[in-house]
């Protein structure tokens, strides 16, 4: 579909003037009378993995010293199915201390990302990442993003087939403009003319999901992206994937037209035919999606605005693709089970909890980074993680929810492991030092870096799940589980909205809080009370849990009681997310 530059989004025209990406950034980097790059060059240098931002923390201090905003960087590393070896984990530590902030932060699609990265700093970082074979090409920007990949099947034959599919599709989706090299990496231009045989001269009109993930475990939320692929086992072999399309969890507060969506299943493509469909998909979204408004332009609403058989006439049009029908799959939960486990192939596997993502090492008053993020008093976190990654033979393995899997422990090392996780207080399930609620939970950064943030979120969240557990707790429910999200804005970074608790920043100190959402990741929830704050939040939820406690049906979870009694009404659609909103009559 053709839409004529003058109704193109001004992003639209930054790209198409971009030269393959190249944009002024190199003349940017190049400057150093400025800690900035040029606007227009700040939507070219997300498709390298990078964001420019500002510490909003120091934003007045600075105004009134008449100096720029505190510029700094976030950097987001490619890495499919977040699997790293242990070495290539030292390195990523490393490279915190040299070019950024000392801490990581895992993201909710399986990577690492860096804060408070000078301008200065941003090229040999991605020079050491790419030392390691690792890069940051499309972990941002109008393109595919990182391919996410189950941390859990039960299968060890299907968690290696799993990792081969997130790389081959990453590889296949990732923009080829030497621009990359020629930036970052400083290699010469080959002579070869610039080429993008997937995305064209304008990539696609907005960013691009796909996970993949093996029934029972959902712990990718694979409904929530552009494209999810559930696999499917026959015999303890993976043989295709059942194809869902169009979820994304972005929405605008007070923009009905916007809406969280749930993916769509269309049907069942056997191995020979995933790449075909998925790169056929992708160009669907290429050619149709909207170009105009760019809070319009995800798949999902090309797929609402042009409907479930028009992908199909594309797909036959385009490629003779005929999907088979949908294979029979059963999804259980979208959270991470925390813990050891042996896999089929008598191989050992911990998951640790690391909250909200951040690994730091904190000090004698739970402080790190100057006191910008807090947790448990001398908790050396960070330390303990090096500490397994040098004697580590096996995998290191980030999950969807913001935690780590030490996988594939050769049994001489299970014990050494095992004592650098107590020694450091690292928390693998074995002890009660967090609850089954703080591990459902997760939220995104927002304050100080995130320019969209209108509340805090992982600045906040673990104090406020504690003051939530304390309701848990009083109505006997100390260990039960809920899936409790925060984000600082709609957005939906930390995929707020399958929280079956969620609270969306609305402004300083106050959020909308959406109920109801399922607990394996397969409906949305809704807007049940609307700029609240901590104390109506918890005056709202405590009568909730005690009416939970009391009255539930034998292993019924919260989001589904509070559906079933008439709390909130459940939303099938994304294009029901809207409709009646605010607490409903009790059933």
């Amino acid at each position: 579909m053709s839409t004529t530059d003058k109704n193109l989004s001004p992003v639209e025209h930054i790209k198409i003037a971009s030269n393959y990406l190249r944009g002024t950034i190199a003349d940017g980097l190049a400057d150093e009378l400025t800690a900035s790059i040029a606007e227009d060059d700040t939507q070219l240098t997300k498709f390298y993995g990078f964001y420019q931002q500002d510490d909003r923390d120091l934003r007045a201090e600075r105004k009134t010293s008449k100096l720029e905003p505190h510029y700094q960087f976030m950097l987001r590393l490619r890495l499919p199915a977040g699997v790293v070896t242990g070495e290539q984990y030292l390195e990523i530590d490393r490279l915190a201390d040299e070019y950024a902030n000392g801490t990581l932060r895992l993201t909710t699609r399986q990577t690492f990302q860096y804060h408070h990265v000078a301008k200065k700093h941003l090229r040999p970082l991605l020079q050491d990442a790419y030392a390691i074979g690792i890069d940051a090409r499309g972990a941002c920007g109008d393109v595919n993003r990182n391919v996410m990949a189950s941390a859990f099947p039960e299968k060890s034959a299907v968690h290696a087939a799993l990792h081969d599919w997130s790389t081959k599709l990453s590889e296949h989706l990732a923009w080829k403009s030497r621009a990359y090299e020629e930036i970052f990496l400083q290699q010469q231009a080959t002579g070869e003319a610039d080429h993008e045989p997937i995305y064209g001269t304008t990539y696609l009109p907005r960013k691009f999901k796909i996970a993949i993930a093996v029934p029972p475990e959902n712990d990718v939320d694979l409904f929530a992206n552009d494209i999810g692929l559930i696999g499917i086992v026959d015999n303890d072999e993976l043989v295709g994937f059942n194809v869902a399309i169009g979820g994304g969890m972005g929405t605008t507060h007070g923009e009905p037209a916007t809406y969280p969506r749930l993916g769509s299943v269309i049907g069942f493509a056997p191995l020979d035919k995933v790449l075909e469909t998925v790169e056929t998909l992708v160009t669907i979204q290429r050619d149709y999606g909207d170009r105009e408004n760019r809070k319009h332009a995800r798949f999902k609403y090309t797929i609402d605005d042009h409907g479930i058989g028009f992908i199909h006439e594309q797909l036959a049009e385009r490629a003779n693709l005929h999907l088979d029908p949908a294979r029979d799959y059963h999804f259980e939960r979208n959270g991470d089970p925390i813990g050891w486990f042996v896999d089929d192939d008598g191989k050992h596997h911990v998951t640790l909890f690391i909250e909200n993502g951040r690994i730091a090492d904190f000090d004698d008053n739970g402080r790190a980074h100057h006191g910008q993020y807090m947790g448990p008093a001398n908790y050396k976190l960070r330390t303990g993680l090096r500490e397994i990654a040098k004697i580590h033979k096996g995998t290191i393995r980030l999950t969807g929810n913001h935690n780590v899997v030490v996988s594939g422990i050769e049994p001489a090392d299970v014990d050494a492991i095992a004592e650098i996780v107590s020694h450091y207080g690292i928390d693998d399930g074995s002890t009660e030092r967090n609850s089954a609620l703080r591990h459902a939970s997760m939220s995104c950064v927002a304050f100080p870096t995130c320019g969209l943030a209108m509340a805090e979120s992982e600045r906040y969240l673990p104090d406020l799940v504690g003051k939530i557990e304390t309701l848990m707790q009083e109505a006997g429910l100390g260990d039960e589980r809920i899936v409790v999200r925060m984000t600082g804005c709609p957005n939906g970074c930390a995929r707020p909205f399958l929280g079956e608790i969620a609270f969306v920043g609305k402004a300083p100190g106050k959020y909308n809080m959406y109920l109801g959402a399922a607990f394996d990741g397969s409906r949305l929830n809704k807007l049940y009370r609307e700029t609240i704050g901590e104390d109506e939040i918890l005056a709202e939820l405590a009568p909730m849990i005690e009416r939970w406690a009391a009255e539930r049906e034998p292993n019924e979870h919260f989001g589904d009681f509070v559906v079933r009694v008439g709390i909130i009404a459940a939303t099938r659609e994304g294009r029901d997310f809207h409709d009646d909103v605010g607490p409903a009559e009790a059933a």
